[in-house]
C-alpha cells in the first residue's frame, strides 16, 4: 500500500499500522480501558441522517467560517497532539505547513517535539497553544509568556486529565517518551527499520517546551500516564482555569467540556470557544461522543461561544452534521496523525485535502452554499 493508494482517514491508519513499530501506532491508535469511547466518537455520526435540498444553485460556495475571531477557509481544524516526531521525523512542522496551506487553524501541545518559538516564528495562520497545568507553577507561568512573544492566537486549556486514563495498551507495549528500547519491543522496532534511522540519526528528540524546567519524556523516559500522574496539577478548578484566562489575556478555549453545565460555566468565565472533546476516547471510558452532546451545549449556549467538535471525524460528511447539530466547527487529531505516521507532511496535505473537498462536494449535494445554511433542519436523528 502506497501514498497514493489512501483515499480516506481509514486508508491512512492502514498505512500508518503498517510503517510504525507496534507501541508507536498502539499510542496513536489506542484509548482507555476497553475504547467503547473512542469508537463511539465515530459511530455517533451514524445516529442521524442528512437531509440535502436539490435545484439550489450551488456552482459557488463559501466554506469559510469565523473562529475565536479568526476567519478560517473550512470548518476543519488540526487539533494540538503531542509527541508528534515520534511518529514522522517531520513532526508539528508538518502539520503546521499543512494547516497554513489550507487557512484553517493548528494547535502545539505543551508536549509537542517543536518549540512555541519556532512555530511563532514560521507559520502565519491562526495557531493555539494547548496548555496543560503542571504543578510546577513556573512552567506554567513560563509557557504562557513565551506564547504571548510568539504571538500565538489562542490558548487551549486542556481541562480532561487531571489524571491518566488506563491506556492498556501502552501498558502492554511499554511505551515510554523517549521510547524505551525493552526486550518486549525491539523486534517490533527493528523490522521498521526507516523509522528507526529517522529516530536514532535525525534532530534529537526533545519537548522544547518542558524541557527548561522537567527533563521527564525528554532525557528521562516515562510512560504518558506516569507523565500525567506525577506532573500534573489534580487540583485544577475553576478558579485556576479564571486566573489562566485572565493571565492570558487573548482568546481563550477550554479543551474537553462535555456538559451544559460545564459549557455554561466556561462562558461565565470568559471564555471564547469550547472544544467540546473526551481526549479521543483515552481518559473516561464509557463517556458520551462529543457529538452526542453538541445539540444541547448549542441550545444552552450557542452564539455566546464558539463550539468545536474535536473527536471522531473522518469524513466531510461528519463535519456537516456536527454543524447542523450546532457546532461553529470541527476538529480532530488521529484523522491527521495517521497520515503523518504513513507520509509525513504529503500525507498530511492529502488527508486533510480529502476531507476538504468532502466538505466542498457534500455541501453541494447538501444544496448549501455556506456554512450558516447548515442547521438542524437538515438533520434527522433515527
Amino acid at each position: 500500500m502506497q501514498l497514493s493508494d489512501c483515499h480516506n482517514v481509514e486508508d491512512f491508519r492502514r498505512l500508518a499500522k503498517a510503517r510504525l513499530p507496534s507501541p508507536i501506532f498502539n499510542y496513536i491508535d489506542g484509548a482507555a480501558d476497553d475504547e467503547r469511547t473512542k469508537d463511539r466518537n465515530i459511530s455517533a455520526y451514524d445516529d442521524c441522517d442528512l437531509v440535502p435540498n436539490v435545484l439550489a444553485g450551488v456552482s459557488e460556495i463559501d466554506m469559510g467560517v469565523t473562529v475565536m475571531g479568526k476567519p478560517i477557509a473550512m470548518p476543519l481544524m488540526l487539533s494540538p497532539t503531542a509527541l508528534q516526531r515520534l511518529f514522522h521525523w517531520q513532526g508539528e512542522r508538518a502539520v503546521a505547513a499543512t494547516a497554513q496551506k489550507f487557512g484553517t487553524w493548528f494547535g502545539i501541545s505543551s508536549l509537542a517535539t517543536v518549540s512555541i518559538e519556532e512555530i511563532g516564528e514560521t507559520i502565519a495562520s491562526p495557531k493555539m497553544f494547548q496548555l496543560y497545568i503542571h504543578k510546577d507553577k513556573g512552567l506554567n507561568q513560563s509557557m504562557i509568556e513565551r506564547c504571548k512573544a510568539a504571538k500565538f492566537d489562542a490558548i487551549a486549556l486542556t481541562v480532561d486529565t487531571i489524571v491518566s486514563g488506563n491506556r492498556e495498551r501502552c501498558l502492554r507495549s511499554g511505551f515510554t517518551s523517549p521510547p524505551r528500547f525493552t526486550p518486549a519491543s525491539v523486534f517490533s522496532y527493528a523490522i521498521h527499520p526507516m523509522w528507526a534511522i529517522n529516530y536514532l540519526f535525525r534532530e534529537k528528540f526533545a519537548l522544547p517546551n518542558l524541557e527548561t524546567h522537567v527533563d521527564a519524556g525528554t532525557n528521562v523516559a516515562v510512560s504518558v500516564a506516569e507523565y500525567f500522574n506525577t506532573m500534573l496539577d489534580t487540583s485544577m478548578d475553576w478558579a485556576m482555569a479564571e486566573k489562566v484566562r485572565s493571565d492570558w489575556g487573548g482568546e481563550f478555549c477550554l479543551k474537553g467540556i462535555m456538559s451544559v453545565e460545564d459549557a455554561k460555566r466556561a462562558v461565565d468565565i470568559g471564555a471564547t470557544a469550547i472544544m467540546v472533546s473526551n481526549h479521543g476516547g483515552r481518559q473516561l471510558d464509557g463517556s458520551r461522543s462529543p457529538f452526542d452532546q453538541i445539540s444541547e451545549i448549542a441550545d444552552a449556549v450557542g452564539g455566546k461561544i464558539d463550539i468545536i467538535c474535536d473527536g471522531g471525524v473522518r469524513r466531510g460528511s461528519h463535519v456537516l452534521k456536527a454543524i447542523a447539530a450546532g457546532a461553529t466547527a470541527c476538529s480532530g487529531g488521529r484523522l491527521y496523525l495517521y497520515a503523518l505516521a504513513a507520509a509525513g507532511e504529503a500525507g498530511v496535505q492529502r488527508v486533510v485535502g480529502k476531507l476538504r473537498d468532502e466538505i466542498e462536494r457534500d455541501m453541494k449535494l447538501m444544496g448549501v452554499r455556506s456554512v450558516p445554511e447548515l442547521d438542524a433542519s437538515k438533520l434527522r436523528w433515527r
